[in-house]
């Protein structure tokens, strides 16, 4: 393995000079900057393996360079540098994708062994990306999808593996943490990925809308149904429908949407008639359904 990259970005000369130092005598191909918009330039020739940045810096601290190189280039490590009284922040960059901080003044050895690690874990991050890259058909729309941590990169797998198939999906995890784009790239790599994708948001709907939105009404329904309306479900036909906080619907509504589960039909509110659908559920929820089960407010068979 060649000798990594590692951009060296602090406002202060001499810690410029002292990392610059150490890092060559280590061998490694060392670019310095001393703002965080000078290190984002140098991404235009050549992306580094490792950043080494200060937090404190003036127009954009070192937080902001995380959050820019996370965009250029998700596979590089960050690592931040923090001054006595600035261990906080640090702790937010790790919460964002740094790879780890050292405070100042860091030991020699300290930071060699970090600077070690992270390389290793760059060069860990690349090979499993090249080791699934042929599992994945081109527009799949995992490069929407941040993060390469070892338990990322198991869930690219996983959609790889899980997304041809025909199975209901459900995805568990905390709001904000991408379970629509794991959806969309479940979608995009399916037999259905050439047809639609609609996703609704079962959270913030009443049951009667919801109701409505998913599987349509006849006119006179309702107060205000003046026409017939084709539901989401219905739409969705030979495609995926993405139902978020699935954990959030109605007894009434779980009855119906098992229904469509098993029966692969549905019926608009107001009408008599069944019609037969081609969709694929994919639900998610931050939610631990297994518990609502246990309480009576989710069904077991759904």
């Amino acid at each position: 393995m060649s000798k990594a990259t590692i951009l060296i970005v602090d406002d202060e000369p001499d810690t410029l000079t002292l990392l610059r130092e150490i890092m060559e005598k280590e061998g490694y191909q060392v670019h310095t900057a001393t703002s965080s918009q000078a290190a984002l330039n140098t991404f235009v020739d050549q992306t580094p393996d490792v950043v080494l940045s200060d937090i404190q810096m003036p127009h954009m601290d070192g937080l902001a360079l995380l959050a820019e190189t996370r965009k250029r280039s998700p596979l590089t490590q960050v690592i931040l540098l923090t001054a006595y009284g600035s261990l906080s922040t640090a702790v937010e960059g790790i919460k964002a994708g740094a790879f780890d901080y050292l405070s100042k003044p860091f030991a020699l050895e300290e930071i060699r062994s970090v600077v070690r690690r992270a390389c290793d874990h760059k060069h860990t991050l690349e090979e499993a990306r090249v080791s699934i890259q042929p599992l994945l058909p081109k527009g799949n729309g995992i490069n929407q999808i941040q993060g390469n941590s070892p338990p990322m990169v198991a869930v690219y797998k996983l959609i790889a593996r899980v997304a041809p198939t025909e199975s209901t999906v459900l995805i568990h995890g905390e709001t904000g943490t991408g379970k629509e784009l794991i959806a969309r790239a479940m979608h995009a790599n399916s037999l259905r990925g050439d047809g639609p994708f609609i996703a609704v948001d079962c959270g913030t709907l009443t049951e009667n809308l919801l109701e409505s939105e998913l599987f349509g009404h006849e006119r006179g329904a309702f107060t205000g149904a003046i026409t017939l309306k084709k539901g989401l479900l219905e739409s969705a036909n030979r495609g995926t429908c993405f139902l978020d906080e699935i954990g959030d619907i109605s007894p009434n509504l779980q009855s119906k949407l098992l229904r469509v589960l098993q029966e692969h039909e549905i019926r608009r509110v107001g009408g008599m008639e069944s019609i037969k659908v081609d969709v694929r559920i994919i639900a998610a929820t931050n939610k631990h359904l297994k518990k609502l089960v246990e309480s009576g407010k989710f069904r077991e068979d759904l």
